[in-house]
């Protein structure tokens, strides 16, 4: 009953960069404050190999549950019963929710904690109702903290390959997926060792859900 509402309009990204223009539509100058530096990519932006690389380590049953995935969910509370947590239950779209709803989820308190992750569940059902899961995909991509002050994977492009999202290679992209789960730990310039290691766990898994081919 507590739980706060869950529409097409509050689940989209905020904070963007902002652009300025000349009279005659020229770009003239890109301001970006802290926590603002987001500009968003349309989901045909999105290369295959990107949306599948973030799938494969965040969430490999996304494209055919229905907001929570009961199997996830399972496998940490057994963790956290057996001290040998190994990754959280929250799907992509229960990520979305905690980031563009309940503010990314800072609670102090273990019961505030578990409140929040019940809300955050009974919205993600209610989300996949009413909203494609593309749309969810896409706003997820364009919401996540990629370092260095890069939000979403279209200005992570840009600062870490000077490129645009949609011309990422297949490395390219497990890079960025490797990022969000820790991105001062994980991101490409302070953390390349541990990157590197992380886009190779990534790389794997896309071979074993057979998004690619090992060659």
């Amino acid at each position: 009953d507590s739980a706060p509402s869950v529409d097409l309009m509050n689940i989209q990204p905020d904070r963007f960069a902002t652009t300025v223009y000349d009279i005659g539509g020229n770009l003239t100058d890109t301001i970006v404050t802290s926590g603002s530096n987001r500009e968003s990519a349309a989901y045909e932006e999105l290369p295959q190999d990107l949306i599948d690389a973030f799938v494969a380590i965040e969430d490999s049953r996304f494209w055919s549950h229905n907001g929570i995935d009961i199997r996830s969910i399972a496998r940490a509370v057994n963790g956290l019963i057996s001290d040998d947590y190994a990754g959280g239950g929250s799907t992509i779209t229960q990520q979305l929710i905690k980031n563009n709803i309940f503010a990314g989820g800072m609670e102090t308190s273990w019961g505030a904690r578990i409140e929040r992750k019940l809300q955050e569940q009974y919205l993600a059902l209610q989300l996949e109702k009413i909203m494609d899961k593309e749309i969810i995909l896409k706003n997820y991509l364009n919401t996540i903290n990629l370092g260095n002050n890069s939000l979403g994977v279209k200005v992570a492009s840009r600062r870490y390959f000077n490129k645009e999202v949609s011309d990422l290679t297949l490395s390219e992209c497990a890079v960025l997926a490797g990022i969000t789960q820790n991105p001062s730990k994980f991101n490409p310039i302070s953390g390349r060792e541990e990157n590197e290691k992380k886009r190779k766990i990534i790389l794997q898994y896309m071979v074993d859900q057979e998004l690619i081919s090992k060659e």
